[in-house]
């Protein structure tokens, strides 16, 4: 195998053409640097440089061999180049998962913009899907974050769960109804309408949040329509469907013939969870985790 050193001092030399300028450059002495590159010529089996004359030239071997040389040390410099930012975790691929009602927080737009300006050469890519299925996503490894409104099921051991906090709930009203005349509303007064939510096998974190909450107060609403998307089910509010509880993200969808009023009932509230694999060693996932915690400082694991 060539020695790489070797070859630097011969792309150097071929540069100046004159040993005692070459060796200056490296900051050796002359008689080191003509033996490393009389070692390189054994080491080749043809002569580099012609030494015949006062001038130091490069043999036809030694122009030819010059391109290749340059080449492949441009080539090692580029795979230790991408080595450390692999090791550092400023490069490669990261796969991202988020649940609909996630996907207008500010966490998120916020997390994703610093993270690719941070690390320019990450591939990040993000895929919607139902907080439900991002366990088995992660473990299988098609994710390497996951962000849900819904912990684990059995807080699975596989998984690392860090809360990045809660997030109001608030109820969507058709514009023209007479909740959208209160100042909030009660979860009594939405149970009179029917719920617009995420499909029943669809795996929404936001669904067992709400259903939750209203068991809690001893409520059943009515099961209204159905949205795989955020902005489905606003879109099902504004056309007079019924109501909807969703997060507060969600004001973020200024649609005419919807209005968002807080709930009245305490701890009405969705969590933001970030999910990785337990014991986690990927340089990248773990730029993420400290960007998306430096982003949301009141997290916690």
């Amino acid at each position: 195998m060539l020695d790489l050193r070797r070859l630097r001092y011969f792309l150097i030399v071929s540069d100046e053409l004159h040993f005692g300028r070459a060796a200056a450059r490296l900051h050796i002495a002359q008689p080191p640097l003509t033996r490393q590159i009389s070692a390189l010529e054994k080491e080749l089996g043809f002569q580099l440089f012609d030494r015949s004359s006062r001038n130091v030239t490069l043999t036809a071997e030694g122009r030819h061999f010059l391109p290749h040389a340059r080449a492949l040390l441009e080539q090692v410099e580029m795979t230790e180049g991408i080595t450390r930012k692999l090791a550092t975790g400023s490069a490669g691929h990261l796969a991202v998962g988020y649940a609909s009602s996630i996907a207008l927080s500010d966490v998120f737009s916020e997390t994703l913009k610093r993270f690719c300006s941070l690390y320019p050469d990450v591939q990040v890519t993000v895929d919607e899907g139902a907080s439900n299925h991002q366990c088995a996503q992660l473990i299988e490894g098609r994710l390497d974050i996951g962000l849900s409104r819904l912990l684990p099921v059995g807080e699975d051991a596989r998984v690392q769960v860090i809360c990045l906090g809660n997030e109001p709930l608030v109820a969507a009203v058709a514009s023209d109804s007479a909740l959208a005349m209160q100042d909030r509303v009660t979860l009594a007064e939405l149970s009179a309408y029917p719920l617009i939510a995420f499909p029943q096998d669809y795996g929404s974190g936001l669904n067992d949040i709400v259903e939750a909450l209203f068991r809690l107060h001893g409520l059943t609403p009515i099961a209204g329509p159905t949205g795989k998307q955020i902005t489905s089910i606003i879109a099902l509010v504004a056309a007079g469907r019924g109501v909807a509880v969703v997060p507060e993200c969600a004001q973020a969808l200024v649609k005419r013939g919807v209005v968002y009023r807080p709930l009245a009932e305490p701890g009405a509230v969705a969590p933001l969870l970030l999910l990785t694999r337990k014991h986690e060693r990927s340089a990248r996932v773990q730029a993420f985790v400290e960007v998306i915690k430096q982003t949301t400082p009141n997290c916690r694991s």
